[in-house]
């Protein structure tokens, strides 16, 4: 149960403490999607200079970006990013209002932020796709109120609350991506010879190999969807789950989509982190550091 907290866990690159958190930013990351499906794509908010009170008041940039640069500007005065696992879409971010927690050393310095692809994939491909169901329900509204065509889609007007819910998912999928890195220094220390030639070589192929575990990877699907599938369903006020409910008709969330989320852009772009990672692990260190850590750990 404490195995986000960096200051009392034992062994903070323990595989199965990697897998607990990982787990639990399922949970977080799904029931994120079902409260975002249940507004509309309004698509204006991922518009830079679309929402003319931002304009007006020289905010170039979209809704949802000006949603991120002040929460985060928030969050960095708390420190948030000065822990090891989060990970900010902003720059030029201000300090820490309080100094930072002596966090134990875990990872190796590296220049890694995959938050630029997140927000791509996120906006383009996850969004239409979740919330199509609520714009599907708004356009009928919109036609019974004698509102067709264009003006019949995309805008319900709650870009408060589907922005606020945006950037609570994109975090979660930040650090869930990140925490590849996590599973990258784990697995390097645990074998660094294995490693190490490829590294020098700068053969991702072989990296990709020595990390990937293909039926580690069905499984995780197989979970999310039994997971995605079960919090799709309503429940009755003594917690039984209502006949019927998990039907794409009725489900609370596309399970589809949320498992499509995973296959599709999580995994795969968290592959490339764990193998960017490793790349970047041998910087710095001299080529006597490099041998001594080549050497199998028989002969240490």
């Amino acid at each position: 149960m404490l195995s986000q907290n960096f200051m009392l866990v034992k062994d903070p690159l323990s595989l199965d403490r990697i897998r607990s958190v990982l787990g639990r930013l399922e949970d977080t990351i799904i029931f994120g999607l079902i409260e975002r499906a249940q507004f509309s794509h309004n698509a204006k908010i991922y518009i830079p200079g679309a929402i003319p009170e931002l304009k007006q008041r020289g905010i170039e940039g979209s809704w949802l970006q000006w949603f991120l640069e002040e929460i985060e500007a928030f969050h960095a005065k708390a420190r948030r990013y000065t822990s090891p696992d989060e990970y900010p879409f902003t720059s030029n971010l201000p300090d820490p209002i309080v100094p930072s927690l002596d966090f134990p050393s875990i990872l190796y310095p590296n220049t890694i932020n995959a938050n630029k692809s997140i927000l791509s994939f996120y906006i383009r491909s996850i969004v239409p796709r979740i919330t199509q169901k609520a714009t599907i329900l708004l356009a009928s509204l919109k036609r019974s109120n004698g509102i067709m065509g264009d003006d019949e889609y995309e805008d319900d007007g709650n870009y408060g609350s589907a922005a606020t819910i945006d950037v609570e998912i994109l975090q979660a999928i930040s650090k869930r991506v990140h925490y590849g890195k996590f599973v990258s220094e784990s697995k390097f220390r645990d074998d660094p010879a294995a490693f190490i030639p490829h590294i020098r070589s700068r053969n991702r192929e072989a990296l990709e190999m020595l990390i990937t575990k293909p039926e580690v990877e069905r499984k995780l699907l197989l979970r999310l969807r039994k997971k995605a599938a079960t919090y799709a369903q309503e429940f009755t006020p003594d917690g039984e789950a209502i006949s019927n409910s998990h039907v794409a008709t009725s489900a609370k969330i596309d399970v589809d989509g949320v498992v499509g989320l995973y296959e599709h852009h999580i995994i795969p772009l968290t592959r490339e982190v764990e193998v960017d990672y490793l790349l970047q692990r041998l910087d710095g260190l001299s080529e006597v550091e490099v041998d001594n850590l080549a050497q199998p750990k028989s002969t240490q």
